[in-house]
């Protein structure tokens, strides 16, 4: 029967189970959180790198693989590692049952390889739970309205989870990775960089929309719009990592939480538009017809009734924005239009910038001590983001991190 301890989701990624011995360890984790009271439900990413391996396993036979192909073949990969865990806990004689996306109730909408869910129906794992039975969920995929399986595109694993921990009304959601939380910088980029107990899920949204590989943006999402406590641990350890949930009041906030970056992005410049009422909204309603994420967004001023547009936009996706905007060039009587694929982008992240001013101003400062060149500049109210150059990304968030003093040492 269920126990008297909590409901927590614990997802565990790639590197989590990337082969027997780690698919071993993980099961004596849950067997033993189980065994402390609380109910688990699992979510699962596929082992290591098979989604890559499967990947490049279907466009070795096509060129341009069917989209609702690639989500039934890509979906294979969790329904190893779920159905493997589940063995494994189950030599700990401790009960457990696996389910794919579909059979856990995740009811996503039609659109393949980056589907949303739109519905959860967890009655079956409802009912694990009920029993004192261990359920263990394939991550990253649902089944459509339109009854066909779907995957949740980048970070799908971690939204699974949050979304099955919002609806089960979860005490937590523990996400295990292979390091030990969200850092105060990349620790690959910043040797000193420093654990963060805590964020709120204003910061950790900024952090994870600026380059912060811990967590999914979207997971992000789910977990702010339905009050989700998450936290990021490694699973390699039984070590406390980072909280993240809602703000807390009678605490001050850090002024700044972390320096983050991304390299995954190019710039496009249309070149002598005219700048007249509607051009901005022609430009952009083009690329988004043709599902371009646009991010940072920079205009010239005027001059002699021309401007130039520039934005940035990922990397994968440059390709099909040039075309678009070759379209644009010619509807809108603009000069040109050119890219930088060579771009990156530092960000500085934290609750405490509201009522600290002079935070872009240091920024700027020190990054012209080092000369490193901004080209476009993007704020919110907790973040202040420049646009540099790929090769001056690293120095930058190295420079940037001591400056504001954000290591072990001086934390």
């Amino acid at each position: 029967m269920r126990g008297v301890g909590n409901l927590l989701v614990q997802k565990y990624g790639g590197t989590s189970v990337a082969d027997g011995d780690r698919i071993k360890a993980v099961a004596e984790h849950i067997v033993r959180t189980r065994r402390q009271g609380d109910d688990v439900v699992v979510v699962v990413s596929a082992m290591g790198k098979t989604t890559d391996d499967l990947e490049r396993l279907a466009h070795g036979v096509s060129h341009v693989p069917a989209a609702r192909e690639m989500d039934m073949l890509l979906t294979a990969g969790e329904r190893i590692s779920m159905s493997l865990l589940c063995m494994a806990i189950l030599d700990h004689g401790q009960p457990a049952v696996s389910f794919t996306g579909s059979q856990a109730g995740i009811v996503t909408d039609t659109t393949h390889r980056k589907a949303k869910i739109v519905e959860v129906r967890a009655d079956r794992i409802r009912e694990a739970i009920a029993g004192g039975v261990v359920a263990i969920v394939a991550g990253f995929q649902g089944v459509s309205t339109a009854r066909d399986v779907t995957t949740l595109g980048r970070g799908g694993s971690d939204t699974s989870a949050v979304a099955l921990a919002a609806v089960l009304g979860a005490e937590a959601c523990e996400i295990y990775t292979d390091v030990a939380g969200v850092y105060s910088a990349d620790p690959r980029v910043v040797p000193d960089a420093r654990r963060l107990p805590r964020l709120s899920f204003d910061e950790a949204l900024e952090m994870a929309a600026t380059g912060s590989g811990v967590l999914a943006l979207r997971s992000v999402e789910f977990a702010r719009n339905y009050g989700v406590p998450v936290h990021v641990r490694s699973s390699f350890s039984w070590e406390p990592g980072t909280w993240v949930r809602e703000e807390d009041p009678t605490m001050e906030q850090a002024i700044i939480s972390g320096v983050t970056h991304d390299t995954s992005e190019a710039k496009v410049t249309i070149e002598q538009v005219p700048d007249r009422p509607g051009i901005a909204a022609a430009v952009f309603r083009a690329l988004a017809d043709e599902d371009v994420n646009v991010d940072m967004i920079v205009q010239n001023v005027s001059s002699a009734g021309h401007t130039d547009i520039s934005f940035t936009v990922p990397n994968d996706e440059l390709a099909r924005a040039m075309s678009v905007m070759e379209k644009v060039v010619k509807e809108t009587d603009a000069s040109g239009v050119s890219n930088d694929p060579g771009i990156g982008r530092v960000s500085l992240v934290g609750a405490g910038m509201r009522s600290n001013p002079g935070v872009a101003a240091k920024m700027f400062e020190t990054l012209a001590r080092e000369d490193v060149n901004i080209e476009m500049i993007s704020t919110s109210s907790i973040r202040v983001s420049c646009v540099v150059q790929e090769r001056d990304v690293e120095r930058a968030v190295r420079t940037l991190h001591d400056a504001f003093e954000l290591g072990q040492e001086t934390a």
